[in-house]
């Protein structure tokens, strides 16, 4: 083994090392994070801090997320290998690259469209062929694919986004930020029950706004 994989073999130990220490114990979700090479992910300038536990800029104003908020966002989903995901802003596509380890389908909505190829690009190189995306106003959801056993939101709401869980299967289980962007967010986790939603607040966190409509360049 080289030494720069050595090297990045221990970065990535160290990293599951301090998720474990911080709650993360599903071992699912940590073996889907360190199976991802989160460099391929990151801006250039920044790939050498790509397995710190930090979230770093990508471009369009947007980030790629904390790992741990990566690790606690799949882990409150409680995935397994028959469910049906939609996640609500593509971004970079590591959290879609991690949800495709963990479920059977995965469907991924960007409004950006040139954030939306980017992520494509790098499926491709993965070889990640269970995810299906869409250049698309992630609020509206992807109504023809409804309903998913999972959805997750990686940008904050006004208040638990009633079209998203109407896409959402009953027993299902939505993961999304809550609040104003000038103040502190609160993550949700949010089941769909026969008479409506039960909501558990998971922690504070600060995410970029979820946006209307779509843009081309």
């Amino acid at each position: 083994m080289s030494t720069s994989a050595i090297a990045r073999t221990a970065e990535i130990e160290a990293l599951l090392g301090v998720l474990r220490q911080d709650g993360i114990h599903d071992e699912a979700v940590l073996r889907a994070l360190a199976d991802i090479p989160r460099e391929l992910f990151v801006a250039p300038p920044f790939a050498s801090r790509a397995w710190e536990n930090v979230a770093l800029p990508i471009s369009k104003g947007q980030t790629i997320s904390q790992p741990y908020i990566v690790a606690l966002m799949t882990q409150a989903l409680q995935l397994n290998d028959r469910m049906k995901v939609l996640e609500v802003g593509t971004g970079s596509g590591y959290q879609a690259a991690i949800l495709a380890r963990l479920a059977r389908r995965v469907y991924t909505l960007e409004r950006h469209k040139p954030l939306l190829r980017e992520a494509e690009e790098r499926f491709r190189t993965l070889g990640l062929h269970t995810i299906s995306t869409l250049h698309a106003d992630g609020g509206l959801g992807w109504k023809a694919q409804a309903p998913f056993d999972r959805i997750i939101v990686t940008a904050s709401a006004q208040d638990v986004p009633p079209v998203l869980v109407d896409q959402l299967a009953i027993g299902g289980i939505m993961v999304v930020p809550v609040g104003e962007v000038s103040h502190t967010q609160i993550l949700l986790r949010v089941m769909r029950t026969p008479t409506g939603i039960d909501v558990t607040e998971l922690m504070p966190v600060r995410f970029v706004p979820m946006l209307a409509g779509t843009e081309e360049f």
